[in-house]
Formats: structure tokens, C-alpha cells, sequence
């Protein structure tokens, strides 16, 4: 039975004259898999319902922040209370505190946090920060990895720029894109190069240690000891941008899960709960040199907000409660293991993985471990794929080159109706 859609249909027709594109973040378009977006009404645990009645299960979560679910009662509560007690501050307030304990606590090496309120902002402030602790200009990315819409780290950029297949940074000035450095993920000798040829000039190595826009690829045993090691010895940050795997993929991130340590990580999604949010942090060396303590100069009007800061408190705390995390690291193991089960049984060329509670696969019949791999997959085969999904009720990323997010909530009939549906349509692809 085909979903109704008529008042997202007509709903969209007024975002397109409203806003560009039709939505205010680009993937939300649905441009890399055909058709319109459907308007969302509410959240409830693992589902979305959008405004012609229709029920998705939700495998984007707000891109990750939803740990517990939509709407958890927990969060509502907390953001709740703190709403009636103001909305913003511009001034200290105790709920900054607390929630930078309960971070420290997970990832020790945060020995200081500057809050913030995303992570775009995240990360155009450890690449100021680094430069100004090095004194060198340059830093190293990777080919797929997103650290935000900064300028500088919009070059060989994934996530939406991948999805809509943008050029690298148009109406960024060619000299601040000159200082941003491309290498391949899992791939040390591409990075050796490129300080080899830099030699003395580069800041920082910046690095999703789990890239999950690109769609979700994992690291090489050694990749990212490797990246420690070099950083070391040519005098240069490494910064990890968990934004996406902070809290997701380890209750300590990557970098716990991983055992390395960044010298500087960027935060969001999940310390925030679904509410604007950022951080950054790391050595306490480097994070002095922030103002009011030292001379590199950040601000921002709304850091720290407290709805924010009680929604992340509320957030963190419940989703570090008991095997709340492990249970949900079961249910993304679980959808990956069925898609490769499906692969082997149907015939279907798809490579699948998950690391804590996210998960990703790709329409591909060889291994994809780097982001070339990733560029080969069947965009085709995936549309087809997620549209019969989303007519069924379930909601995968409608892009290839995105990561999927479970929360604790996908256990019982959200997952099996999503493992029935997964089935099904692929059973319908085989057959075509």
C-alpha cells in the first residue's frame, strides 16, 4: 500500500519557496535518492511520524544526537525543568559544570572543555587553536571525512557536500584552501607525503577516527596508532573529530575504544541530546591558550546553554546507566549482520559493518575500507533500496555516503519490523 503524502507534498512546495533547496541542511532534500522529503510532525522512541500519518523507523536519529530515542521522557523532563528556570544565561550557570563531569569522567583526556553550539563552530576553533599552539599554518584531512562547513575544512569534504557531489569549496578564497591538505583515510603513506613535503608547516592532523560521512568506514588495525605516532614526530596535533563518535561508538569514544590519544577532540550530537551543541577539547597546555585564559580568542552567546547543557546531562548520564550502551551496540551489530547474511543468501553485492551503535553499508561487491572504495558502490541500487524502504515504514539516511544510528528504543518490533522489511525488498531486488 503506497504511503500518503499529500500534505508533506504540499508543505514542501511552500519550504522551496522559502528556503533553498527546500530544507535548511542540504541531505534533507533527498536529492541523492529521488523524490521529495516527507515533513515530519513528532518524535516517539525509535519512530517518526510525518504529517500525512505515516510511521517511520528512524535509523538517522537527528544524525546521532537520540542515543535514547526521540522524546525520551528523562530529556523532556530536564530540558522541561530548565526551561522554566530561563532559556539562556550569557553568564556561568552550575549545569556546565556538571555535564563537563560526567564528559571528563568518560574521556579523560579532555582536561579542559570549551563548550559551544556546534560542530561546525567545534571545529573552526581547534584549527585556530592548533595554529596558534604550533605556530604553523597547514593542516592534514581526509578525502570523505566532514569536520563542519568551516572553510577550511570544506575540501574533499563528505557528508552533504559527497551526497550532492559538490566541487571542493566554492566561494572559499583559493588561499585558505591552499593551507588545507588532503590524505587518503587508512592510508599512512599518503599522510608521511605530505609532511614530507611540508615539512615544518603543518598544524595539525585532523581525522573522524570512524568517518561516518562518507558512509561508515572503520579503521585499519594501526591507522590511527600511526597517525599518533607521525603527529609525534613532525611536532603536529592530532585532532579527532568525534562529533558523530563521541558517546556512539564507545561509552569513552574512539579514542577509549581505540586506546590513542588525541591532543585535541571535538564534541556534539550526543552531549547536546538532540539540542544545539558543541565542544572542544583536550591537553591542558594547548586549551590554556584559550581567552580569557590566554590569547586565542573565542566567544559565543549562547555556549553552554543551559537547555542545552541539561538535555546533554540527562542524555549521557541515562545512556551511561548499566548496559543501556551495550544493548544498544547489539541492535547495530544485528542490522549489519542481516545485511550481510542477505548478501551471501540473495545474491546481492552489499558490505556491511558496525562499530558501537552505528552502522553502515554500501552496495558494493568488493571490501570498501577507503573513500574511493565508498565512490564505487551502486548509488542506483541504493535509491532503489531506500525507497521501498521508506514505503514500508522504515527510514534509513537518504544518502549512500551516510552513517546509520540505532537507540536503545530499536530493540523489540522496531527492529524486527526493520529486519522484515530489510528482506523483503532485497528479495524483490534479486529477482529483478
Amino acid at each position: 500500500m503506497a504511503r500518503v503524502t499529500a500534505r508533506s507534498e504540499e508543505l514542501f512546495q511552500e519550504a522551496l519557496r522559502r528556503f533553498p533547496g527546500g530544507v535548511n541542511s542540504p541531505v534533507r532534500a533527498f536529492k541523492a535518492v529521488g523524490g521529495d522529503p516527507f515533513i515530519v510532525a513528532r518524535g516517539e522512541g525509535p519512530y517518526l511520524f510525518d504529517v500525512d500519518g505515516n510511521r517511520y523507523v528512524d535509523y538517522i536519529m537527528s544524525w546521532g544526537p537520540l542515543v535514547l530515542g526521540h522524546a525520551h521522557p528523562k530529556v523532556v523532563a530536564a530540558v522541561t525543568r530548565q526551561l522554566q528556570l530561563g532559556t539562556s544565561y550569557g553568564a556561568p550557570a552550575e549545569p556546565e559544570l556538571e555535564l563537563a563531569r560526567i564528559i571528563q569522567e568518560a574521556m579523560p583526556n579532555l582536561e579542559k572543555i570549551r563548550f559551544v553550539s556546534s560542530g561546525t563552530e567545534a571545529g573552526m576553533s581547534v584549527l585556530r587553536l592548533a595554529r596558534a599552539f604550533t605556530g604553523r599554518t597547514k593542516i592534514i584531512k581526509f578525502h570523505g571525512c566532514y569536520h563542519g562547513h568551516a572553510d577550511a575544512l570544506l575540501v574533499k569534504a563528505g557528508s552533504g557536500v559527497l551526497t550532492l557531489g559538490l566541487p571542493d569549496s566554492p566561494g572559499v578564497p583559493a588561499d585558505v584552501a591552499g593551507n588545507t591538505l588532503t590524505a587518503h583515510y587508512n592510508d599512512l603513506d599518503s599522510v608521511a607525503r605530505l609532511f614530507e613535503e611540508n615539512r615544518g608547516q603543518i598544524a595539525a592532523v585532523i581525522v573522524e577516527p570512524v568517518p561516518g560521512n562518507a558512509g561508515l568506514l572503520t579503521p585499519r588495525a594501526g591507522f590511527l596508532e600511526g597517525l599518533r605516532e607521525i603527529s609525534d614526530q613532525e611536532g603536529a596535533l592530532l585532532i579527532f573529530d568525534e562529533v558523530m563518535t563521541g558517546f556512539r561508538v564507545h561509552p569513552g569514544g574512539a579514542q577509549t575504544l581505540y586506546q590513542v590519544r588525541p591532543d585535541l577532540t571535538m564534541l556534539a550530537k550526543v552531549i547536546g541530546g538532540g539540542l544545539p551543541v558543541g565542544a572542544f577539547g583536550g591537553r591542558k597546555d594547548i586549551m590554556s591558550m584559550i581567552a580569557p585564559e590566554g590569547p586565542v580568542y573565542q566567544a559565543g552567546t549562547l555556549s553552554g546553554n543551559p537547555l542545552a547543557m541539561a538535555g546533554g546531562i540527562a542524555t549521557v548520564s541515562g545512556w551511561l546507566e548499566g548496559d543501556t550502551f551495550a544493548r544498544a551496540e547489539r541492535i547495530a551489530k544485528r542490522i549489519a549482520e542481516e545485511f550481510r547474511e542477505l548478501s551471501l543468501e540473495l545474491g546481492i553485492p552489499l558490505q556491511a559493518a558496525s562499530v558501537g551503535t552505528m552502522f553502515g553499508f554500501f552496495f558494493n561487491d568488493a571490501p570498501v575500507v577507503t573513500f574511493a572504495d565508498a565512490q564505487r558502490s551502486d548509488l542506483a541500487r541504493f535509491r532503489t533500496f531506500f525507497s521501498r524502504c521508506l514505503d514500508r515504514g522504515v527510514y534509513f539516511a537518504p544518502s549512500q555516503f551516510e552513517a546509520g544510528f540505532v537507540s536503545i528504543t530499536h530493540e523489540g518490533e522496531a527492529l524486527e519490523h526493520t529486519l522484515r522489511v530489510m528482506k523483503d525488498v532485497l528479495h524483490e531486488m534479486s529477482q529483478e
